[in-house]
């Protein structure tokens, strides 16, 4: 899979598969390609050459609009700086992508907060990001890339922004409740991989050079229709309802 580029390849000769309940940590130095890996299997982005295969459909090759589906229904993201939405609490960061499915206001706000009570975030539902700390907003996003049962959580440098004691925290939170989901994390932290990861990938100059539980072609060559909702775009009363809501309380 290699991106767009003017004279180098951002990924070169990529290939490995990957299974479900799997841990991986994806490490390597600044621009070894960690990142466009994340964003290619996420279908972020389309490679130029090469393939994406995800429950037997090639990510390459599907549509933009079936790609955001995809992403909707299937994956679960958490990012460094946790890109919340600062306007909204806690409970309607992680109630919006569910809308954005196709979910009324009071069934996503319903499921998160079961999400807020179960990671024991409850008195936060109606904080602010600017009125949390690194580790809370952490933990929102968490909840909020899991809230859809999503079956692939990625994670790009989830623990870079915060000190270490918190980033046991968010690392144990994620081991704990993702026990049965596929996590693909990009890392700096050599620690932090060999702790939680069950397979470290590593890159350099885009290539994979070291892998050390590589899948057998036996463990990942059973195809499954990826199957995505039709209805996937917020409704307009679901919309007018959050923009209402949002003005009233401000």
């Amino acid at each position: 899979a290699t991106p767009n580029a003017a004279h180098m390849l951002a990924l070169n000769h990529v290939d490995f598969g990957i299974q479900a309940g799997e841990s991986i940590a994806v490490m390597g130095p600044s621009g070894s390609g960690k990142s466009t890996l994340l964003h290619a299997l996420a279908g972020i982005i389309t490679p130029t050459a090469g393939n994406v295969m995800f429950r037997g459909a090639n990510l390459a090759r599907l549509s933009d609009a079936d790609r955001t589906k995809l992403r909707r229904s299937a994956f679960g993201f958490v990012f460094q700086s946790g890109q919340l939405l600062p306007e909204l609490p806690a409970i309607e960061n992680i109630a919006l992508p569910m809308m954005l499915g196709g979910a009324s206001y009071q069934q996503a706000t319903d499921t998160a907060m079961l999400w807020l009570e179960r990671l024991g975030l409850r008195q936060l539902a109606q904080q602010r990001p600017g009125e949390m700390s690194g580790g809370q907003m952490q933990r929102i996003a968490i909840a909020r890339a899991l809230a859809a049962q999503p079956a692939v959580i990625f994670a790009d440098e989830p623990t870079g922004a915060l000190d270490s004691e918190t980033s046991v925290q968010i690392m144990n939170l994620l081991q704990e409740i993702a026990k049965d989901k596929l996590i693909i994390m990009v890392t700096h932290n050599p620690e932090l991989a060999s702790k939680y990861a069950t397979r470290t990938v590593r890159l350099l100059d885009g290539k994979i050079v070291g892998d050390d539980n590589p899948c057998t072609e036996s463990e990942t060559s059973a195809p499954v229709t990826v199957k995505v909702k039709e209805h996937t775009s917020m409704s307009f009363a679901t919309a007018m309802s959050l923009s209402l809501h949002n003005l009233m309380t401000k």
